[in-house]
């Protein structure tokens, strides 16, 4: 007899570390995952929002000015609304810490390489709290090594590892993949490597599509 937790489905999700919308889709998908008590093999994949930013970063505020043409007001509101989005799906954005964009790809590349140690949720969560609570430079490879070794990895393993040229080649191919997949925005997700589902939704619509998701493994 086939039962729910006999087969898996396989979610990779397409997220950049800084993007604001990507912590509340990963706690909302997470805890639909958890309400509906199914086995889920969980992935990451790199997409870098601002692939050229500078490696001092660039403040919210001006970058929002630059690209969006809003005054401080008006980022002041659209962030008040985030922080409490974001609270509803039970994560922390302190924007008195978090005053800036950063390059990502040193984040990407630590993501990458603890695949092969299953901690990209462990990393991830991290990530979270490191960059939208803390507000730390989250390109900074200090800072992401100090995340490694919280983790029960080598420190030096890993710095090795983000400055090869074999971890930039293979990271560059997941981006390759991804640029295949015609996402223009992230959040997304993709269920068994041909479903997708774009955005920050609800726990309830994540259980609702997962669900159907998973009866569609099982029936065939």
């Amino acid at each position: 007899m086939t039962t729910l937790n006999s087969k898996r489905l396989k979610i990779e999700m397409v997220h950049d570390i800084v993007c604001s919308w990507c912590p509340i889709g990963y706690s909302n998908i997470k805890t639909a995952i958890n309400n509906l008590n199914i086995e889920v093999d969980f992935h990451f994949l790199p997409f870098e929002l601002n692939p050229n930013m500078v490696i001092e970063g660039e403040s919210i505020a001006n970058y929002f000015n630059r690209q969006m043409g809003w005054n401080n007001d008006k980022l002041l509101k659209y962030q008040g609304s985030l922080v409490a989005t974001a609270a509803k799906a039970g994560v922390k954005i302190d924007f008195s810490k978090r005053t800036h964009y950063y390059n990502t790809r040193n984040a990407h590349l630590l993501m990458h390489w603890v695949e092969r140690f299953n901690k990209q949720t462990d990393l991830n969560e991290y990530l979270i709290k490191a960059y939208f609570k803390d507000g730390l430079d989250i390109s900074n490879l200090t800072v992401l090594l100090n995340i490694a070794e919280t983790l029960g990895l080598d420190r030096q393993e890993a710095k090795n590892a983000m400055t090869s040229t074999h971890l930039n080649q293979a990271l560059e191919k997941k981006i390759a993949r991804v640029k295949t997949l015609n996402i223009n925005t992230v959040p997304a997700f993709i269920v068994n490597g041909n479903t997708q589902i774009s955005g920050s939704n609800s726990v309830e619509y994540f259980e609702d599509i997962l669900s159907s998701l998973l009866d569609e493994v099982i029936s065939a």
